[in-house]
Protein backbone atom coordinates (compact mmCIF):
# COMPACT_ATOMS: atom_id res chain seq x y z
CA UNK A 1 0.00 0.00 0.00
CA UNK A 2 1.24 3.49 -0.84
CA UNK A 3 0.31 6.48 1.32
CA UNK A 4 0.90 10.14 0.52
CA UNK A 5 3.53 11.77 2.71
CA UNK A 6 4.26 15.08 0.97
CA UNK A 7 2.13 18.09 0.09
CA UNK A 8 3.69 20.73 -2.15
CA UNK A 9 2.47 24.30 -2.35
CA UNK A 10 3.57 26.43 -5.30
CA UNK A 11 4.82 29.75 -3.94
CA UNK A 12 6.09 33.02 -5.38
CA UNK A 13 9.05 33.33 -3.00
CA UNK A 14 10.21 30.31 -0.97
CA UNK A 15 12.23 32.51 1.42
CA UNK A 16 9.12 34.54 2.30
CA UNK A 17 7.08 31.35 2.69
CA UNK A 18 9.77 29.79 4.91
CA UNK A 19 9.51 32.79 7.24
CA UNK A 20 5.74 32.46 7.36
CA UNK A 21 5.68 28.69 7.96
CA UNK A 22 8.63 28.79 10.39
CA UNK A 23 6.54 31.03 12.64
CA UNK A 24 3.31 29.14 12.04
CA UNK A 25 4.74 25.65 12.59
CA UNK A 26 7.34 26.55 15.22
CA UNK A 27 10.10 24.59 13.49
CA UNK A 28 12.96 24.98 11.05
CA UNK A 29 12.91 23.69 7.46
CA UNK A 30 14.76 20.42 6.76
CA UNK A 31 15.57 21.63 3.23
CA UNK A 32 16.01 25.21 2.13
CA UNK A 33 17.25 26.17 -1.35
CA UNK A 34 16.41 29.18 -3.52
CA UNK A 35 13.67 27.22 -5.34
CA UNK A 36 12.43 24.70 -2.77
CA UNK A 37 12.05 24.36 0.98
CA UNK A 38 10.53 21.62 3.11
CA UNK A 39 9.29 21.23 6.67
CA UNK A 40 9.12 17.80 8.30
CA UNK A 41 5.77 17.48 10.06
CA UNK A 42 4.56 15.10 12.73
CA UNK A 43 3.48 11.67 11.58
CA UNK A 44 6.03 11.42 8.76
CA UNK A 45 4.38 14.05 6.56
CA UNK A 46 6.36 16.80 4.80
CA UNK A 47 5.27 20.23 3.60
CA UNK A 48 7.14 21.37 0.48
CA UNK A 49 7.28 24.95 -0.80
CA UNK A 50 8.28 25.08 -4.48
CA UNK A 51 9.00 28.31 -6.37
CA UNK A 52 6.09 28.56 -8.82
CA UNK A 53 8.29 29.79 -11.70
CA UNK A 54 10.54 26.70 -11.46
CA UNK A 55 7.79 24.04 -11.30
CA UNK A 56 7.85 21.53 -14.16
CA UNK A 57 5.48 21.02 -15.77
CA UNK A 58 4.11 24.48 -15.12
CA UNK A 59 0.75 24.57 -13.29
CA UNK A 60 -2.19 25.44 -15.48
CA UNK A 61 -4.03 27.64 -12.97
CA UNK A 62 -3.62 29.59 -9.75
CA UNK A 63 -6.02 30.24 -6.93
CA UNK A 64 -7.81 28.69 -4.02
CA UNK A 65 -8.68 25.28 -5.38
CA UNK A 66 -7.97 23.47 -2.12
CA UNK A 67 -6.76 24.01 1.39
CA UNK A 68 -4.47 22.57 4.01
CA UNK A 69 -6.17 21.81 7.31
CA UNK A 70 -4.85 21.71 10.86
CA UNK A 71 -7.08 19.56 13.06
CA UNK A 72 -6.57 20.59 16.69
CA UNK A 73 -8.06 18.44 19.46
CA UNK A 74 -9.52 19.63 22.72
CA UNK A 75 -12.48 21.73 23.71
CA UNK A 76 -11.80 25.38 22.93
CA UNK A 77 -8.59 24.63 21.02
CA UNK A 78 -9.89 25.95 17.69
CA UNK A 79 -10.96 29.24 19.30
CA UNK A 80 -7.61 29.49 21.11
CA UNK A 81 -5.69 28.97 17.86
CA UNK A 82 -7.92 31.57 16.19
CA UNK A 83 -7.03 34.14 18.85
CA UNK A 84 -3.33 33.25 18.58
CA UNK A 85 -3.16 33.50 14.78
CA UNK A 86 -5.34 36.59 14.66
CA UNK A 87 -3.05 38.19 17.24
CA UNK A 88 -0.11 37.46 14.95
CA UNK A 89 -1.82 39.44 12.21
CA UNK A 90 -2.44 36.53 9.84
CA UNK A 91 -4.96 37.40 7.11
CA UNK A 92 -8.34 35.91 8.04
CA UNK A 93 -10.37 34.54 5.11
CA UNK A 94 -13.10 33.05 7.32
CA UNK A 95 -13.74 34.27 10.83
CA UNK A 96 -14.23 31.75 13.62
CA UNK A 97 -17.55 30.08 12.91
CA UNK A 98 -19.56 26.95 13.60
CA UNK A 99 -20.08 24.64 10.62
CA UNK A 100 -21.51 21.12 10.17
CA UNK A 101 -18.17 19.60 11.26
CA UNK A 102 -17.58 21.92 14.25
CA UNK A 103 -15.75 25.18 14.93
CA UNK A 104 -13.44 26.39 12.19
CA UNK A 105 -11.66 29.37 10.65
CA UNK A 106 -9.41 29.99 7.64
CA UNK A 107 -6.27 32.11 7.27
CA UNK A 108 -4.20 32.78 4.15
CA UNK A 109 -0.47 32.30 3.65
CA UNK A 110 1.58 34.86 1.63
CA UNK A 111 0.48 33.21 -1.65
CA UNK A 112 -3.20 33.04 -0.74
CA UNK A 113 -3.22 29.32 0.13
CA UNK A 114 -6.08 28.56 2.47
CA UNK A 115 -5.12 27.18 5.89
CA UNK A 116 -8.14 25.85 7.78
CA UNK A 117 -8.18 25.06 11.49
CA UNK A 118 -10.89 22.70 12.67
CA UNK A 119 -11.73 20.02 15.17
CA UNK A 120 -10.63 16.43 14.44
CA UNK A 121 -13.13 14.11 12.80
CA UNK A 122 -14.94 12.04 15.38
Amino acid sequence: MTSPNLIILYVKDPAESVGFYRGLLGREPVANTPNFAAFALDGGFTLGLWRRSSVEPQPSALGNRGEMAFMVPGEGSVAARYQEWRGRGLPIAQELTQMDFGQTFVVLDPDGHRLRVCEPDQ
